[in-house]
């Protein structure tokens, strides 16, 4: 069975940090480019980031308002990858998303495989 399964969200305060896990099973975590997402409460969903190291590819992309903030990274040896998030605000307050693609891109329509989400909440 084909699974992508997110850990790691929680409460935290403005300037606080945690880390995401997104753990795959049913398939190899390192073919694929890996997504990270969120939605906001009354907004769309938005990518925030993605790490693309397949044939010996290193592209890892942020949007600009987590960029020195939040890092990605993957352990393939783990079929895991993980989302650093530093100086964390209010602003990043959603529910987050891993994502598996073909794709090197930020837009979600390019994903395969979707994880189930996890609650990010920072109070001010």
């Amino acid at each position: 069975q084909v699974q992508l399964v997110e850990s790691g969200g929680g409460s935290v305060r403005d300037g606080g940090s945690l880390r995401l896990s997104c753990t795959a099973s049913g398939f190899n975590l390192a073919n694929h480019v890996l997504g990270w997402f969120r939605q906001a409460p009354g907004k769309e969903r938005e990518g925030i980031s993605f790490i693309n190291n397949r044939d010996n590819d290193n592209d890892i992309y942020y949007i600009d308002s987590v960029k020195g903030r939040f890092t990605i990274s993957r352990d393939n040896s783990k079929n895991t990858a993980y989302l650093q998030m530093n100086a964390l605000k209010p602003e990043d307050t959603a529910i987050y998303y891993c994502a598996a693609g073909p794709v090197a891109t930020i837009l979600d329509k390019f994903y395969r495989y979707w994880g189930q989400g996890t609650q990010v909440t920072v109070s001010s």
